[in-house]
């Protein structure tokens, strides 16, 4: 008899195979549990991924360089012409080009007897090859400044990173640093064809001094001695920052021998990187303009009292105005490291604020003092819900205020600041380079002016013409030099009728051909003033002017 083989026992995955249908309605936790769970499972990997994402370095220097292009993108919007003024730094490269890329000794225009050349040459060479290739002037400084102001947070981010030693950290400072409206002042405006490449240069240098003194890696002695020879032949005051910086750093971080040798070798280094255009400058003007030169603008180097230091940094608070934010929560995050035991930040912004006239520098770290407040852990009590749920709301408060201070940047870019002025001011509009053309065109070629407001800045580079009074460069002659054309362009600026004209001019001992008066609103170093209709009515009356050109914005009058 034939023997019948075993059936084959079913497969595992055949054996356990149901349908939904065959469960009972009465059991719904077989179906519910496995949605709850598939619900928490996915926002669980949401979360993880968004906390992934908060710790990579490229999707914080994305958002950080997202951040400064809408600034510097609403800032090119709102301005036709660029903020401030450039056109003395435009006038130096005109006149190197004239030489054949040889410095030249003098800036004519500017003053009756011009202002000698001894400002660091980068920014102004790099400025005529670009002239020299074509790029239009008006449009080199309204967009370049802006472009170098958003490379330069790429450093500020890594800088940061290795103060604060976190990526969220780093990122968060950077997005505030990003729209600060005194880093954004002086960088995106026309001046920034000068100094934002001489920021980017100090804040590239100030990272591998970082890493040089915290890390003892001597590998960074190379690229911080370049550096800070660029610095050196880009702009003053920010070697001066550079320095002091550095110092600090080592006081803080290294404190070695060895560590004082490397910061020796970089200051040594760059300054035989500086020293051609060094010897060059002292032995063309002597080494005494640079002593001069240094005592103007408030000086290079600052002693305050602690008394002055305090109100200086209260006033600010008080005064309620755009910055008024940073500096509570400089202050507040200065208060936190210093109760947390970190005193480098601190210090370094009171530093900055001693001996350096520009808060431009101080809020380099006074940014990252923020950046620490506002990423300080928190404790949110046991509970893992509630833990959890605070966390996340705390985190959202503090992505509100980074928005919320994001968004006072960018209005400041536009030249609308909450404090009811006009900041980002241009110091020319399209009515001023009109009436400049025409006295280009048709005025005698030695013809002298004096223009009042801020427009003067730029006249002698888009008329040709040459300014009588005016500041810019004049400490480069002397301190009492720059004093008096301060003064008197000043007084003459805010003349709103002939007789005080006629008066400051007699005053002065200025004889101009040509006087230029802005109609409308117009600025004065950069504060808002309004021309009063009377202006025009006694000049056209008096016998010792008259009126040769007009338009919306500007008078010129011949004066007899």
């Amino acid at each position: 008899m034939r023997a019948v083989p075993p059936r084959p026992l079913p497969s595992p995955a055949r054996k356990l195979r149901f349908h939904p249908r065959t469960i009972m309605a009465g059991d719904s936790s077989f179906t519910d549990r496995p949605a709850d769970e598939r619900e928490q499972s996915r926002l669980e990997q949401v979360t993880s991924s968004i906390t992934t994402a908060l710790t990579n370095d490229r999707v914080w220097l994305g958002i950080v360089l997202v951040v400064a292009a809408v600034v510097v993108g609403l800032y090119y919007r709102s301005h036709p012409y660029p903020a401030y003024g450039a056109g003395l730094y435009l006038s130096i490269a005109e006149e190197i080009l004239a030489h054949g890329y040889r410095p030249p000794m003098r800036i004519s225009g500017y003053t009756a007897e011009g202002v000698p050349f001894v400002y660091p040459p980068v920014g102004f060479y790099v400025t005529a090859v670009l002239l020299d290739l074509g790029v239009d002037p008006m449009t080199l400084t309204r967009f370049l400044p802006g472009v170098v102001s958003t490379v330069a947070v790429i450093p500020f981010y890594y800088l940061a990173r290795e103060i604060l030693g976190s990526t969220p950290r780093a990122g968060v400072t950077a997005s505030i640093f990003a729209a600060t409206p005194v880093v954004l002042q002086w960088h995106i405006s026309a001046g920034g064809i000068v100094r934002a490449p001489a920021f980017l240069f100090t804040l590239t240098g100030l990272y591998c001094g970082i890493r040089l003194f915290r890390r003892d890696h001597r590998r960074w002695v190379a690229p911080a001695t370049a550096l800070f020879g660029l610095t050196i032949l880009t702009h003053p005051t920010y070697t001066v920052f550079f320095g002091a910086s550095y110092v600090l750093a080592w006081l803080f971080y290294d404190r070695s021998s060895t560590g004082l040798v490397a910061g020796t070798a970089v200051a040594t280094g760059g300054l035989v990187i500086a020293s051609p255009w060094v010897a060059y400058a002292v032995s063309t003007h002597g080494l005494e303009i640079f002593a001069g030169a240094a005592g103007t603008h408030g000086g290079l180097v600052q002693a305050r009292s602690p008394f002055r230091v305090l109100s200086e940094l209260g006033r600010p608070i008080a005064a309620g105005r755009t910055m008024s934010l940073w500096y509570l929560l400089a202050l507040l995050g200065g208060g936190y490291l210093i109760a947390r035991r970190r005193f480098f930040i601190p210090a370094w912004f009171l530093v900055s604020i001693v001996l350096l006239h520009e808060r431009r520098f101080a809020f380099v770290p006074g940014t990252m003092a923020i950046g620490a407040l506002m990423t300080a852990p928190r404790h949110v009590g046991s509970d893992e819900t509630y833990r959890y749920a605070t966390r996340w709301l705390l985190r959202g408060v503090t992505a509100g205020l980074v928005v919320l201070m994001v968004a006072m940047g960018g209005l400041y870019a536009v030249g609308t600041p909450l404090h009811g002025g006009t900041s980002q001011p241009s110091f020319v509009d399209e009515e001023d380079a009109t009436a400049m053309e025409w006295a280009d065109e048709e005025l005698p070629a030695d013809a002298d002016f004096v223009v009042l407001g801020d427009a003067a800045e730029w006249f002698p580079y888009l008329s040709d013409r040459t300014i009588l009074v005016g500041p810019w460069g004049v400490e480069w002659n002397s301190p009492a030099a720059y004093r008096h054309h301060l003064q008197t362009y000043r007084r003459l600026s805010h003349c709103h009728a002939e007789t005080c004209l006629s008066n400051q001019l007699r005053r002065a001992d200025v004889r101009p051909d040509y006087v230029y008066v802005p109609k409308g609103t117009y600025t004065v170093r950069g504060i808002e003033t309004q021309q009063r209709p009377r202006m025009r009515r006694s000049l056209v009356r008096s016998n010792d002017y008259r009126l040769v050109y007009e338009n919306r914005g500007v008078m010129i009058f011949r004066v007899r």
